[in-house]
């Protein structure tokens, strides 16, 4: 199998696992092997090219674009958990301990004998 092929058959799996809804932690450890074994893939990729070769790279282009906005939004996604996580943190937190933030102002100290 040529390297474009290869590579454009790991581009339709990746964004066939991106598609899918499963668990996170099993979809960001397949993301994590197909893109290494993409890279890998990509490096062996050497010109001259044959036509069939230049016709799978113009599907890629428009693979990868669309890849690209899958992994945008699969980042956002792990983003906005993330935010949630951390108010849901801080305010239990504050239920537990609520005087932990009170700042103080200052005093006045009366220095009558």
């Amino acid at each position: 199998m040529s390297a474009v092929r290869q590579v454009y058959q790991l581009t339709l799996q990746l964004i066939e696992v991106l598609q899918k809804d499963f668990n996170r932690d099993q979809k960001i450890t397949l993301v994590e092997e197909l893109l290494q074994k993409r890279e890998e893939a990509m490096k062996g990729m050497v010109a001259p090219y044959t036509d069939e070769e230049k016709q799978l790279g113009k599907k890629l282009i428009e693979l990868n674009s669309l890849l690209d906005r899958l992994l945008a939004s699969e980042k956002n996604d792990i983003q906005k958990d993330l935010k949630e996580l951390n108010v849901k943190k801080e305010s239990s937190n504050k239920y537990v301990n609520p005087y932990q933030s009170l700042a103080v102002d200052g005093m006045f100290y009366d220095k009558r004998n």
